[in-house]
């Protein structure tokens, strides 16, 4: 059995391909194609199983596997027509059901197919390897066998997750029927960790968030040792692949820190106001499709089209990660400049202003006048799309009064409002829908747990009006709490001196930074965690690595990394404000996206320095914090890659939370 891949070693900084970009290389060039020279077969079937099909789709066109000589796509599980003169590409999870099945196509008189080529997604075990070896019939009949190490889903050229979707309650929900999944979820989730770092040819420094409940006078429960456990498990997955996998690195090559969702719940629950974000919370997709409404054919009525939200769509790039306002102003700006530039959509905007006061167009209007143009289609038909989405997105913004409801989330979060003010929104705005006052709850459970566990909690929800089934998402808050006051391990009491009552606010606020736009100051806490990896300062009473890094492998780039963040300047007070409604900034400000060369950041010509930066949030990454690995990417200049068990909008975060118990299980219920 073979681990064939190309060496993928940056050379400092000789590799430039995107994350995404090497994930689909090795699918096409490794697997794929490397069964083109030894196969005599043109055509050949790929049967892959329910998770490989996702993996592959995430970094794969259909056109991309019919280019390297795939006709057939198949389902492992169902029943398949017998083709025995074509050969097989089997690229599947390493389980014993599946070999099974494996078996049962090649054995016998008369195969499914001519010749078999295995691929297995993550390291296989010796005895389903055995049980191939030992059949005489079907050992002839495979061309390779192979392990991929790729069993993740490249969700983005800077993300992945790991396919855990319910890792939030099999790893906190802390019973003890869940202590088998507990312990087969962390095992599954380290396994597909350490198939990105075989992927990326890189062998990690690991670091994690340790327990902040070991101590003398408390227990430690199990939901405090996941990051502990996972980084334990990542890390002997990896030691087994520096003598497994040919030029794998021995020495460490750049950084990976794991922490859990404890370390921001605000973060998955407040309203972010990139257009990203804004996409997935309000305009309830799936996954990235949207649904688009496009004129019939006969012009009578609209039909429904099916478009992705991906990296194929360069507007898309462009627009995603700016402020919702500044996006719609440059769709604005870009319908202007076409039709300046155009005869005839300047004869459909003279028909349209003519029934419009002052001859400004609506962007249903300007719409409309594009679609009258299909001589042009192909060069308007993404800017038709994004217009569409973002005159949704302001309709259902205003009809939900989110502006208001924003402004009061970030106050809370920076220590600008509290109890009373939340309680008098309450009270006197009966116009704002449940869901968003369950989300404000939420926010003040994250910043005063100790309030909400009190009569005053109750008290709160039930003005809010929330349901019983909301009131569980709230109490279930506690179960990420970083700062939660656990039991007494003595049955005693913990003293706290307070000499005076602080600000409740849980972050500081940064000069100059990402505040051109109303509601665009609240920034995830990984921003700073990620700053602090890159300069080496994470505290090490709170972040422990496995192992002492060797002084030659830091790769720190002293012009980038070792400058002050404005993060870390002292805070200052910068409460969002705004007049009549509007979206106020300086025209003249700079956010990192305020220009149309953002596509620029994603090619090639963006020289990455220094070691490549990996986290791996376990219970959900959110949209925002993989926008930060954007944005600090090109600020540190090193490859910021984020990593999670699920990618998680609000609605799909809170339904989780939901499914949590809270019955506490400590670490003597359970043997680790």
């Amino acid at each position: 059995m073979s681990s064939d891949s190309d060496s993928f070693s940056r050379g400092g900084g000789a590799d430039h391909r995107s994350f995404r970009q090497i994930t689909r290389d090795r699918l096409l060039n490794e697997m794929l194609k490397s069964t083109r020279s030894s196969s005599r077969s043109t055509w050949k079937v790929l049967i892959m199983d329910k998770l490989t099909v996702k993996i592959i789709s995430n970094s794969c066109t259909m056109t991309d596997i019919t280019e390297q000589g795939v006709s057939l796509v198949e389902d492992l599980y169902k029943r398949r027509q017998p083709l025995p003169s074509l050969d097989a590409i089997y690229f599947m999870q390493p389980t014993q059901e599946n070999v099974c099945i494996f078996m049962s196509d090649m054995s016998g008189k008369h195969p499914l197919y001519k010749k078999a080529y295995i691929f297995f997604s993550s390291p296989v075990q010796k005895e389903l390897v055995d049980q191939i070896k030992n059949n005489s019939k079907v050992l002839t009949r495979v061309g390779a066998l192979s392990e991929m190490n790729l069993e993740y889903f490249a969700i983005d050229s800077q993300g992945f997750v790991t396919d855990h979707d319910k890792a939030l309650e099999e790893l906190f929900t802390e019973s003890l029927e869940g202590s088998m999944k507990y312990n087969s979820c962390i095992n599954t989730m380290a396994t597909r960790i350490a198939t990105v770092f075989a992927s990326m040819r890189e062998f990690p420094r690991v670091h994690y968030r340790v327990a902040r409940t070991i101590d003398a006078s408390t227990l430690t429960t199990v939901r405090d040792l996941v990051p502990t456990k996972l980084a334990a498990s990542v890390w002997n997955c990896l030691a087994r692949y520096k003598s497994a996998i040919p030029e794998f690195p021995q020495t460490e090559t750049c950084e990976l820190l794991i922490v859990d969702r404890s370390i921001d719940q605000i973060a998955p629950i407040i309203h972010e106001w990139t257009y990203d974000a804004m996409c997935h919370d309000l305009l309830c997709m799936d996954g990235n499709k949207y649904v688009q409404e496009v004129p019939s054919k006969n012009g009578s009525a609209t039909e429904k089209k099916e478009v992705l939200l991906e990296d194929h769509d360069p507007l898309w790039l462009e627009l995603r990660h700016i402020h919702v306002a500044d996006a719609n102003e440059r769709l604005h700006e870009k319908m202007t400049n076409f039709i300046s530039k155009n005869k005839a959509a300047q004869l459909q905007k003279a028909r349209f202003g003519q029934q419009t006061r002052g001859g400004e167009l609506s962007a249903k209007e300007m719409q409309k006048m594009v679609q009258a143009l299909p001589q042009y289609s192909d060069q308007i038909d993404k800017l038709s799309l994004h217009v569409e989405i973002a005159d949704k997105l302001f309709e259902i913004i205003k009809q939900q009064n989110l502006k208001d409801v924003g402004q009061l989330e970030q106050d809370l979060v920076f220590g600008d409002a509290g109890t009373k003010e939340l309680i008098d929104f309450f009270r006197t705005r009966r116009d704002i829908s449940h869901e968003n006052k369950l989300r404000l709850l939420m926010v003040y459970a994250a910043i005063n747990p100790e309030k909400i566990q009190s009569d005053k909690g109750g008290k709160l929800m039930q003005l809010a009006g929330l349901s019983a089934d909301d009131m569980i998402a709230v109490k279930n808050m506690r179960c990420l709490c970083a700062h939660d006051t656990k039991k007494s391990s003595t049955g005693g009491f913990t003293m706290k001196f307070e000499l005076r009552k602080k600000k409740r606010g849980i972050r500081k606020e940064r000069i100059g930074e990402d505040s051109t736009w109303m509601l665009s100051r609240f920034y995830p806490i990984l921003e700073e965690l990620i700053e602090k990896l890159s300069k080496g300062e994470l505290p090490k009473d709170e972040y422990h690595c496995m192992s002492e890094p060797s002084s030659s492998s830091r790769g720190f780039s002293s012009s980038s990394s070792a400058r002050a963040s404005p993060a870390h300047q002292p805070a200052q007070s910068m409460r969002s404000k705004w007049t009549g409604g509007t979206w106020a900034r300086p025209r003249n400000s700079d956010d990192g996206y305020s220009s149309d060369s953002v596509l620029k950041h994603t090619s090639s010509d963006m020289r990455k320095l220094g070691q490549r930066l990996f986290i791996f949030i376990v219970g959900g990454a959110t949209r925002s914090e993989l926008r930060a690995a954007h944005k600090l990417s090109s600020k540190l200049k090193r490859d910021i890659i984020l990593g999670s068990s699920s990618l998680d909008d609000p609605p799909k975060f809170i339904t989780k939370l939901k499914m949590l118990s809270t019955e506490e299980l400590t670490l003597d219920d359970l043997q680790i």
